[in-house]
């Protein structure tokens, strides 16, 4: 009945898959708990990503990643899968081949229910949260050249605000940059993957009375 219950809330309360368009522009940011920081005028790139959740008997999980310290950039990070747009390609199409590309998920497992809040990163790139369903664990294989882990989190975990904080480091130059995070076990989850799950926490959740029963029975 819980597995039906949050199913039932993402198709209610994410966007369709069908209406995500390739001009639209981000209702979240990086810049959201930096608004001081230099803000460039540019053309941002489309990405999207994967939220792989798979319903589990005991309680819902989230697959994600560990990224391989081999990249060029973002070596060790927590993410989801995904990356750049294809030309051509909608949101859903380019997450869920992302993820048959990173940890060999069948495209066939996965049922997209619809897309959150696009993301803007520092770097550029307009990230589209993709949601997919998966009925069964799914069996996965990482690409040694992209993804060093992949793992589970509880839906619990990551949708409970006690879990979520906000951490910060000081670059070498321009001021200190604040950012999500959400140390999972050894793991830690920050930045543009940890103010996804968050957006989406509020997307589904809100602020609405008895959240946290909510939270429990789609988790339970």
């Amino acid at each position: 009945m819980s597995l039906d219950t949050l199913r039932r809330r993402l198709v209610e309360r994410l966007d369709p898959a069908a209406a995500w368009r390739p001009d639209g522009r981000p209702l979240r940011s990086d810049f959201d708990l930096n608004p001081d920081a230099p803000r460039p005028g540019r053309t941002l790139r489309p990405a999207a990503v994967l939220v792989p959740v798979i319903a589990r008997p005991e309680g819902p999980t989230v697959l994600l990643t560990r990224r391989s310290d081999s990249l060029a950039r973002h070596t060790g990070q927590i993410a989801f899968p995904g990356g750049r747009l294809d030309p051509g390609e909608t949101a859903a199409q380019a997450a869920v081949r992302e993820a048959w590309e990173e940890v060999a998920l069948a495209p066939a497992a996965v049922e997209v229910l619809g897309v959150g809040d696009g993301h803007e990163t520092v770097t550029g790139f307009m990230v589209t949260p993709v949601v997919g369903w998966l009925a069964e664990p799914p069996v996965v294989t990482p690409s040694p050249d992209e993804v060093a882990e992949v793992f589970e989190a509880p839906w619990d975990f990551l949708m409970d605000p006690a879990n979520h904080r906000r951490d910060f480091y000081d670059p070498d130059s321009g001021p200190r940059r604040w950012f999500w995070a959400m140390p999972y076990r050894e793991r830690y989850i920050w930045g543009a993957t940890a103010a996804i799950v968050r957006a989406l926490r509020s997307r589904l959740y809100g602020e609405e009375p008895g959240i946290a029963a909510a939270v429990d029975e789609d988790a339970a």
